[in-house]
Parts: C-alpha cells; structure tokens; sequence
C-alpha cells in the first residue's frame, strides 16, 4: 500500500488515460454511440467513486494540446470546396440563425425554471454544440461541469440513437455500415501536420495573451478556419489522435463526478429527456419549414437541422448517401454561432 502511495503523479494520469481507453474499448464492443468520448466518461466515473483508486485527472500537459487540437479539428471543417456552396445552399443556411438562437433561449429557460440550473450551467447546457467544447468553456466560467456534461452528453445520445430508427422505419432508407469519416494517421501528411500543430501553438498563445474566453480553443480554430478556407493546409487531424483526445476529454470529465452521487445523474437523465422533446419540436418545425421554402431532399434536411455532433451526422448522411455539403456547411454555421456566442454571453451571465 505504501508503494502506491509513491507513484509518480505522471504514472497515475497514464493509468487513468489507460482506463479510459479501456472503457471506450467496452463501449465499442457494446456498439454504444460516442465510444472514445462516453466510454472514457464511463469507468472513469465509477473508478473515483472508490477511495483507492490510484489514477489522478489528467493535468494541463494533456489538456492544453487536446484543446488546441479541438480548435483545429472545428476550423478544418471550413474547406474551399464546403465554401464553394455557400451562394447555393444560402437562405437555408440563415435558416440556422434563428433555429440555433431559438434553441438555446428554449433550452436555458428550461433548465433554469425547471431544472433549477444556475444561469451559467443552464446557458451551456442549452448550447447544441459538442459535449468537450462546452465543458472547456464551463471550466473558464466556474459552471456545474458535471451538469453540462450529463446534459451534453445524453442530448448526443438521445439523437445519435433516435435518427437511425427516424430514418430506417419513416423515410425506409437502410442505415448500416462502419466508415471512417476521418483521415487514419498512415494517410495524413506529416509535413503539414506539423505546420498545423505549429499554427495552433501560434493562435492558443496570442488567444491568450488578448484574454479569449477559451482561447486554447478559440485561438487555434480561427487561424485553422484561415488556413483551411484559402486552401492553404488540407491535412486534417488524424483519426487516431483525435480519438485519443476523445479519451482525455473523457478521463477528464470523468473526474468532475466526484462526490456526484447516482441518484442525482439519474435524476438530470430523466430531465434531459425534456430538452430533447423540446428540440426535437424545434427541428421539425425546422425542418418542415426548410422542405417547403426549398428545393432539398427531406433526408438531408433533417440531418442539416438536427443539433448532433458533426462527426456523427456526417457519418449517418455517408451511410444514407445524403448531401453532406448541404449538411456539413448547415452544422459549420451551427457550431460557428455556437463556438463566438457561447464564450462572450458565458462570461456576461452572472448567477
């Protein structure tokens, strides 16, 4: 016992990592959605709710790079061939203003009159943006981070299980299949992967030094958003980091459910579900009013609205041979409005 008590602290963050790793693996075997990011949550979870646990949250040695590489993954979604769409695709496109402000105002009321949310959890909780990058921005403002990710993470969830069964036994289009959607690390150019890397260094650091709200993450999105829309780099983040930052995410937000005990996840679970009948509401609404303004098929419109993670939207309208532009450039905007208005209104809000 004595000799645990010794570990180095680094030890203790690997195993924590390896852990993490273990549960996404358990998560894969189960073919349950978001493995790499909800399995890691998962066992880290459990394991700290144990006194001697032996593995320590991983500290900013990790954390720093995984938001850079979060802020550049976003900005590489902006390619010249995604922007060439832009005149088509652009009053739908607007169509995401109104529909993402809607959905965050429906959604802090909510969880604030509801729920009982601070205004500050309840505001990102609202958020349809990903589960990591609010949690980045709820450490920055002091919010209830185990909250935001319970909320996040069953709001992914609850979509990613819902559209296949919408799509298969509605439009009766078949859903199957297993594909990468992003580049594996023997087909990445490490030349300009490390000219990306470097790009970001460069954006965390003046991010910082201007005090950005988040600006490991906003710093590297806005020079990636650059470099990606002028053609300038077209390497993007390899498959298997970004899978590993998913990981140290995970073991991260795994942590801040210490002391959280099972009946109160439960509890925020079963409320969840309220939210999401709210934006389910809100994107059909959406969506019934983009099929009638225009001339799009009902399948890519409803993956354009749908307020999912990009990844496993893009990976449903590959499955569903669907018109990922369409779709990618409607999520693009989402995220965007998302990623300036979250850290800039989060920092006003006072509790």
């Amino acid at each position: 016992m004595s000799f645990m008590k010794t570990i180095s602290p680094y030890f203790k963050i690997i195993l924590a990592l390896l852990c993490g790793t273990i549960g996404s693996i358990i998560f894969i075997y189960l073919n349950l959605p978001l493995p790499w990011l909800l399995g890691s949550i998962f066992i880290t979870s459990i394991l700290i709710q144990f006194e001697n646990n032996y593995i320590k949250k991983p500290n900013h040695i990790f954390s720093t790079p995984a938001r850079i590489i979060i802020g550049l993954v976003i900005g590489s979604a902006f390619t010249p061939e995604v922007l060439e769409y832009l005149s088509v695709y652009f009053f739908s496109i607007l169509l995401i203003i109104p529909y993402t402000v809607i959905t965050i105002i429906c959604g802090m009321y909510y969880y604030y009159k509801f729920l009982d949310f601070d205004k500050k959890t309840a505001f990102l909780s609202s958020m349809p943006g990903g589960v990591i990058e609010m949690v980045i921005i709820g450490e920055q403002i002091k919010a209830d981070i185990s909250k935001i990710t319970l909320v996040q993470s069953s709001r992914l969830f609850f979509i990613v299980i819902t559209l296949p069964f919408v799509i298969q036994y509605i439009f009766h289009i078949n859903i199957s299949g297993n594909q990468i959607i992003t580049v594996p690390l023997i087909d990445t150019n490490l030349k300009e992967l490390f000219i990306l890397f470097f790009v970001g260094a460069i954006g965390a650091y003046i991010a910082k030094r201007l005090n950005i709200s988040a600006a490991y993450l906003i710093g590297p999105m806005i020079l990636s958003i650059m470099i990606h829309s002028n053609g300038l780099i077209h390497t993007k983040i390899p498959d298997e980091l970004i899978k590993f930052v998913q990981v140290i995410f995970g073991t991260i937000i795994g942590f801040t459910f210490k002391g959280v005990n099972y009946k109160t996840i439960l509890q925020t679970l079963i409320a969840t579900f309220g939210h999401f009948i709210i934006l389910a509401l809100i994107s059909i609404s959406f969506i019934t009013l983009a099929y009638y303004l225009f001339d799009f098929p009902i399948v890519s419109i409803l993956l354009a609205f749908s307020p999912g993670g990009q990844a496993e939207i893009n990976l449903i309208a590959i499955l569903v041979a669907a018109n990922i532009p369409y779709i990618t450039i409607h999520h693009i905007m989402r995220l965007f409005i998302v990623m300036n208005l979250a850290p800039i209104f989060a920092k006003k809000i006072k509790n």
